[in-house]
């Protein structure tokens, strides 16, 4: 059992007389895209399932409204959908009586403008867009303005002797009083 055993055993062994026998070939074999795959249960995966939606109707457009979609993991496509809701349009066609032939192009050039006329454009509509009660309620601001202008009294000018003066104040002050 020990190191010399085996020299000794090597003459008398059988196997030196028995040629060495060649390994077993192996197979090959390709397993299917599904058997191969460790996704689980492929078929499972695959089925096709429908799925229904319902909605509300609204006040323009009244009544349950529904969506019925079958969807499988490659593809989806919808299988009914009510009137109302996105993807229910229905493209009208028209006809094209032309043949193909096109409308030629109005031309139009940039008149020139005087400036009191750009000034009348520039007011427009649009100075009274945000204000309540629009472009009336403008104008009567407008017109209230101008009569407060003319009641008020003008405070008169006068020219001062030295720098520092004040007889205008004093003036001021008698205009007030009175």
């Amino acid at each position: 059992m020990g190191l010399f055993d085996r020299l000794f055993k090597a003459e008398s062994s059988p196997t030196a007389a028995t040629p060495v026998k060649a390994k077993k070939e192996q197979e090959t074999f390709f397993l299917d895209a599904d058997a191969s795959s460790t996704m689980g249960n492929v078929d499972y995966m695959r089925r096709s399932n429908t799925i229904r939606r319902t909605f509300p109707g609204t006040a323009d457009n009244p009544g349950t409204k529904e969506m019925v979609a079958e969807v499988a993991s490659m593809e989806a496509s919808l299988e009914k959908v009510s009137e109302g809701l996105p993807g229910s349009e229905t493209k009208e066609t028209t006809i094209n009586l032309t043949g193909g032939v096109p409308t030629p192009v109005k031309k139009t050039f940039a008149q020139p403008m005087s400036t009191a006329e750009l000034e009348q454009r520039k007011k427009g509509s649009a100075v009274g867009v945000n204000v309540p009660g629009g472009p009336a309620a403008i104008k009567q601001e407008k017109e209230v303005e101008a009569s407060l202008k003319q009641d008020q009294p003008k405070i008169s000018q006068f020219a001062t002797a030295k720098p520092g003066a004040i007889d205008p104040f004093k003036q001021m002050a008698k205009d007030l009083n009175s």
